[in-house]
């Protein structure tokens, strides 16, 4: 790593990056992250019985949502022609709560990694606001990039 910002012009103001230089390549990134919860509020979730009704659904949908919306979202994120999201949630009794991963794909010139990490982001709190009425004190945690391909800097695996 250059240790380089590249966000930042000469003058240290912020700007977008310019990546019409780059390559087009094949990128993937797949993030996760957790909501954590009491053993009463995920068997809401198990037992399909929160009154705002099927939170592992909707919750996959606005997570595929804020990945196609990443631009909209964070300031000098490039918008891009995301090719593939998927979201994986799954109910977890030894949290207890709710285990979310997300894949987001794209070619093209510049990574997914902001748009796989937004797509956890949004699914989690979509979780939090389906199931706010039964518990305030949910927790979101550990929300963090699990791996990139793609790319002039290669491949990154998160560390165990």
């Amino acid at each position: 790593m250059s240790g380089k910002l590249t966000h930042f012009d000469a003058d240290g103001q912020a700007h977008m990056v310019d990546v019409s230089d780059k390559d087009v390549t094949d990128r993937t990134a797949i993030a996760t992250g957790q909501v954590i919860m009491t053993p009463e509020t995920l068997a809401l979730v198990t037992e399909g019985t929160a009154k705002k009704g099927d939170v592992l659904g909707v919750a996959r949908l606005a997570g595929i949502m804020g990945a196609k919306k990443t631009s909209d979202l964070i300031p000098l994120c490039h918008p891009l022609p995301v090719t593939k999201v998927s979201l994986d949630l799954e109910p977890d009794a030894d949290l207890p709560g709710v285990r979310i991963t997300a894949t987001v794909k794209t070619s093209g010139q510049t990574g997914v990694e902001m748009e796989a990490l937004t797509a956890v982001s949004t699914a989690a709190l979509t979780v939090y606001d389906m199931l706010k009425a039964a518990e305030k004190g949910m927790q979101i945690e550990g929300i963090k990039l699990l791996a990139k391909t793609g790319g002039k800097s290669g491949s990154y695996e998160a560390k165990p």
